[in-house]
């Protein structure tokens, strides 16, 4: 292995897989009976809390049904969520809370990126933004990879004064068109990290998150659903630029407000260095949008809240399911 790839991968910043699958294979050793003995005092609990109204808040935006919708009779039952040959984050993380509840009840799951809204209600990870989504009900789904928060001790003032961008653009519309347009530019430091690029030019080796995180902004645009970096970048002390999200997931972007968590630039990309230019020239307000990301990322570093959420997120699609 070549050192360059060594050191990336102990020092990525990418939370552990190793430690995220060792946790989960342990956890899978308890009988699901010990869970589902605990589910009506654990959901009690929640109703006892003192944020009870904001967690109910969050269950409503993750599963927006208002009245019974059935489930076609063929509709799988939990008992028969099986572990993949692929895809098993996906499973762990439901299973991970499906456990609690009986394995009669039936569902729809939808693992993976998933960009349109299902026939049926379905839990997903992802869901457009715009238009009727109450069918795609949001789980907290691969989270070992988009779930990342930074302590970033870079002061934001004391950055390079320039754009960072890494992502794979092959196939890519959004994500070439910003390319074409910026590779080499003096305020932004651009690359594709495709083992085949479109471009051979483009062609740069991964960077770790610290690495990125040593420049004033890093460019968010979204991939196959949305981008995995905006949580970590909304964590940090740099600021976020990206073109309006079109997905959502259990962070709901859709809640995102432009000037005021992120700085919104066009879907070609034609204001960037105006926007640059401007956040370098008025660091203060820089600073007031970075403290307020960090603020709303703040609302999921409560780990037994998020499972109580999580828990109530099920609660409600197994009733309005008719279950």
């Amino acid at each position: 292995m070549k050192t360059d790839k060594l050191k990336y991968l102990l020092h990525s910043g990418k939370n552990s897989k190793l430690k995220y699958f060792a946790l989960n294979y342990v956890r899978m050793l308890l009988p699901h009976s010990l869970y589902a003995s605990r589910l009506a005092k654990v959901l009690a609990g929640a109703e006892r809390r003192k944020d009870i109204e904001y967690m109910r808040g969050r269950v409503d935006y993750y599963c927006k049904l208002d009245k019974i919708v059935c489930l076609p009779e063929n509709a799988a039952s939990l008992s028969g969520h099986k572990k993949p040959r692929h895809k098993s984050v996906y499973y762990f993380d439901t299973v991970e809370y499906t456990r609690w509840y009986p394995g009669h009840l039936r569902w729809a799951f939808c693992p993976g990126d998933v960009t349109y809204v299902p026939d049926v209600p379905s839990i997903v990870k992802s869901r457009p933004i715009a238009g009727d989504n109450a069918n795609s009900v949001l789980m907290k789904l691969n989270k070992v990879r988009h779930f990342i928060f930074v302590d970033d001790r870079n002061i934001f003032r004391e950055k390079k004064p320039m754009a960072i961008f890494r992502g794979k653009c092959h196939s890519n519309e959004l994500r070439v068109r910003f390319m074409e347009k910026y590779y080499g530019h003096p305020l932004v430091d651009a690359g594709d990290v495709c083992r085949h690029p479109q471009r051979e030019e483009w062609r740069v080796d991964k960077m770790t998150i610290p690495e990125h995180l040593d420049y004033r902004y890093v460019i968010s645009i979204e991939g196959n659903d949305v981008a995995t970096n905006v949580k970590w970048v909304m964590s940090s002390h740099s600021l976020l630029i990206m073109p309006r999200p079109r997905y959502e997931t259990w962070f709901m972007e859709g809640l995102l407000q432009a000037g005021v968590h992120y700085v919104e630039v066009k879907d070609d990309f034609s204001d960037l260095v105006d926007k640059i230019e401007y956040y370098n020239s008025h660091p203060q307000e820089a600073e007031v949008i970075i403290r307020n990301a960090n603020e709303y990322v703040s609302q999921f570093r409560d780990s037994k809240r998020e499972k109580l959420i999580s828990l109530m997120v099920l609660e409600k699609y197994f009733k309005k399911t008719g279950q």
